[in-house]
């Protein structure tokens, strides 16, 4: 399986923008996410992408099947709940370039993809002027009930990238969970890089 990789911007997001929603709600039901999402949420969600006159969709396509993507926009056009943790730290909202999520289907995993996602987006930010990276990565505690006893953190990957956590970065963000009635806060650790 080979896959052919589009970075796409501006007007060329929107017919892709359902498709990076079904796979959130497939990608991230699994653990750490545990996401019990639905299309109506995600469509809101979807609206800081294709407001963004900045952002970015890296598509993964196996033939005319979106297969993964990853996305990114400004940091100061993502989510309020965001900017907090980076204002304590001391790093203005528009020197970063906040990398979103990447998600991809489990048979293409292995082949690259996360490199290609990371490279097209650090790319556009650095085209954009931004001095900095950063995503974040869901906390959820070791013992856990439904922790996945096969899942492999992907720290080490985010490293050898050259990003770190970024102290004292935590933000809050509220979804439900698989199987739950109400959403409920999930704490999520920032990483940056110095571009």
């Amino acid at each position: 399986m080979t896959l052919e990789y589009r970075v796409l911007t501006g007007d060329e997001l929107d017919p892709h923008l359902d498709g990076l929603a079904n796979l959130r709600i497939q990608v991230f039901r699994d653990w750490p996410y545990l996401y019990d999402g639905d299309l109506d949420y995600e469509r809101d969600y979807m609206a800081s992408y294709r407001d963004s006159a900045d952002a970015i969709l890296v598509a993964a396509f196996d033939g005319e099947t979106l297969v993964g993507a990853s996305t990114g926009t400004p940091m100061e056009d993502h989510a309020e709940d965001f900017a907090l943790p980076f204002g304590l730290a001391g790093i203005a909202l528009g020197d970063v370039f906040y990398c979103a999520e990447s998600v991809l289907l489990s048979d293409y995993r292995g082949q690259g993809a996360g490199h290609a996602f990371f490279d097209a987006r650090e790319q556009h930010a650095r085209a954009l002027g931004r001095r900095y990276s950063a995503f974040c990565g869901v906390m959820r505690p070791d013992d856990h009930p439904m922790r996945d006893p096969n899942y492999r953190p992907l720290d080490g990957f985010w490293r050898g990238r050259g990003y770190s956590k970024l102290d004292g970065a935590i933000a809050q963000f509220s979804w439900r969970d698989v199987g739950a009635a109400e959403q409920t806060a999930k704490s999520l650790q920032f990483w940056i890089k110095e571009l």
